[in-house]
């Protein structure tokens, strides 16, 4: 790998070659654009490389070298191309369509030249540009103090369980532990472990906060109205599907409401805690093998037609997954696709459950969509935005679910399958519109000029904790000391990330219930979508397939899938006398 980063670093000599030289003709335009796309593509295949590779087992010290020196060679990369979009901009966008039309070579570069150029008005001069470039190790400094606060240097309290067992109450216990179904050690456990995070409200306050003020300091700088804007003006997403998205979710509270209700009574409570919000309340007497979890997903994902299933088995045909769990290997799971020339790979921790069975169809629709991006893109216009990529895996999930609960099964299983789609609803729109709410309240505090501090924090997440969780309604209690959650939340730390995967949910869920309700469209309008790649902005991609996710149209959808499952659930358990 070392004489293959030089070879790139050595590359990247040549795209300086170019600075000043964009606008003399079209051909030294393409030339230009072909090599930045050469360099870029061979940097990220060999950060694939040494991802997986430094993945199949963290204790090795070498590999994790490697992969910080691969992700090294982007940085450098950003920043000797940093004078890419202030020139193109300067000769601008007249001449450049010129050289569009010209010269056939720069279609397959079309799309990224035009997205550059909507950016005139935000992108600043060579200079400024380079300085902002070489600020991004500056302004991710609060994340990588946060990442080494929570990870490594946080001072992990003991707890004494009712057995008389003793744990130590990290980050991987307290996930074990806040799930156990004595009620009184849950309580325990989210006592002790929030406890302990409280210890350090004002210095993760103040991580964060200095965390929001960079993203504030670069939208300023480049002319944006707000954080928010220039967040998701990158992938052109209008401010009003963010917006649209937590109205949605605070209008459809009493569904929400309706579900924690339901817990309680599987749960068999006479009140409702936020410490009883992870016990499984059902459970499932099965296992299924891979070769089970390749059989569902085919049959589930029959109404994506031939075309999808086709690259769905020729995936399941290749040694493209690093399937089981191993000493030292990365936990969770997640699919790789960046590395253009090869197929997507897929690393999992598979344990044999239905929800093990689910993130193999989850990840396998990350998979399949770069299969068809890349069949039918250049590998300029192949990459997609989170915006569409969540989608193509949710929707899987959600037809998973749908082909279990179409069988004729016993109430029991039927219970658990029905469970899990509405805790998925609950995890992955709820609470992550909640997050949502919650970034971007504190981002609008601190564009105010309001100070942002750790307690100001904690008292506005315990708001929305108590609001989304009905506390006012008599739905569930939530103490004091639980509002200092958000500084467990990693997501923060990231640029207005987590509503995406509220989005998805939704415009996942809807194309789903098109397809099974026989809309003739949503198949060619499903695989459209996942064909395009990143050739279009996913906003108005998803638009043109019917799905406008600035609408409350595909939230509606979703909230109605959930109440049609709990009016199920339900019925169930009055049958059950439960």
């Amino acid at each position: 790998m070392g004489a293959e980063r030089q070879r790139v670093l050595e590359e990247m000599k040549e795209i300086e070659g170019f600075k000043g030289k964009l606008g003399k003709d079209a051909k030294t335009l393409m030339a230009a654009m072909d090599k930045l796309s050469k360099v870029q593509k061979e940097a990220v295949r060999l950060l694939v490389y040494a991802v997986l590779s430094a993945d199949e087992d963290l204790r090795v010290s070498e590999k994790q070298e490697a992969r910080s020196m691969a992700q090294s060679l982007l940085s450098s990369l950003n920043q000797a191309t940093a004078f890419v979009s202030p020139e193109l901009i300067k000769v601008g966008s007249k001449k450049i369509e010129q050289f569009i039309k010209k010269e056939p070579g720069l279609a397959k570069h079309a799309f990224g030249l035009r997205d550059t150029l909507r950016q005139e008005k935000y992108t600043l001069g060579e200079q400024a540009e380079s300085v902002l470039a070489n600020a991004g190790d500056v302004l991710s400094g609060p994340g990588q103090i946060y990442g080494l606060m929570a990870n490594a240097s946080m001072p992990w309290p003991t707890v004494t369980l009712a057995s008389g067992e003793e744990v130590m109450l990290n980050q991987s216990a307290y996930s074990k532990y806040r799930a156990v179904m004595n009620r009184d050690d849950r309580k325990k456990v989210f006592d002790t472990f929030w406890g302990t995070w409280k210890t350090y409200e004002a210095m993760l306050g103040a991580t964060l906060s200095t965390h929001v003020q960079g993203h504030i300091f670069t939208a300023k700088s480049r002319g944006y109205d707000s954080a928010l804007d220039s967040a998701v003006s990158g992938s052109n997403i209008p401010t009003e599907v963010y917006r649209a998205l937590v109205k949605s979710a605070n209008e459809n509270l009493p569904s929400m409401h309706r579900y924690l209700k339901l817990r309680q009574r599987l749960l068999g409570l006479d009140d409702l805690h936020y410490y009883d919000i992870y016990p499984e309340v059902t459970a499932l007497d099965r296992s299924f093998t891979v070769d089970d979890a390749k059989e569902m997903t085919i049959v589930s994902l029959e109404p994506f037609g031939e075309k999808y299933l086709s690259h769905l088995k020729k995936g399941f045909e290749g040694q493209w997954m690093h399937v089981y769990p191993q000493p030292g290997k990365r936990p969770g799971a997640y699919m790789f696709g960046s590395a253009y020339d090869v197929h997507p790979y897929l690393l999992l921790n598979y344990n044999s459950g239905f929800e093990d069975v689910s993130t193999f169809s989850h990840e396998w629709g990350h998979a399949v969509h770069t299969m068809l991006a890349r069949e039918n893109q250049p590998y300029e216009m192949a990459s997609y935005t989170t915006f569409t990529a969540e989608l193509a895996s949710t929707t899987n999930e959600v037809l998973l679910q749908e082909y279990m609960l179409a069988k004729d099964l016993p109430d029991e299983e039927r219970l658990y399958y029905i469970d899990r789609a509405l805790e998925g609803i609950r995890g992955t729109f709820f609470r992550q519109t909640m997050f949502a709410e919650f970034e971007l309240r504190i981002h609008e505090l601190a564009e105010k000029g309001e100070a942002l501090s750790g307690k100001k924090m904690t008292e506005l997440y315990l708001e929305l904790l108590r609001k989304y969780h009905g506390e006012k309604e008599g739905v569930m209690q939530i103490d004091d000391t639980y509002g200092i959650e958000w500084a467990y939340i990693p997501h923060f730390y990231r640029n207005f990330y987590v509503y995406q995967y509220a989005t998805s949910i939704s415009g996942g869920t809807a194309f789903a219930e098109r397809m099974l309700a026989g809309d003739d469209t949503a198949r060619d309008d499903y695989i459209s979508v996942l064909e395009a790649g990143g050739s279009r902005y996913p906003y108005e991609l998803l638009k043109d397939a019917k799905i406008d996710l600035a609408s409350e149209v595909p939230y509606t959808t979703l909230i109605n899938r959930m109440n049609r499952l709990m009016d199920e659930a339900e019925k169930i358990l009055d049958r059950m006398g439960k």
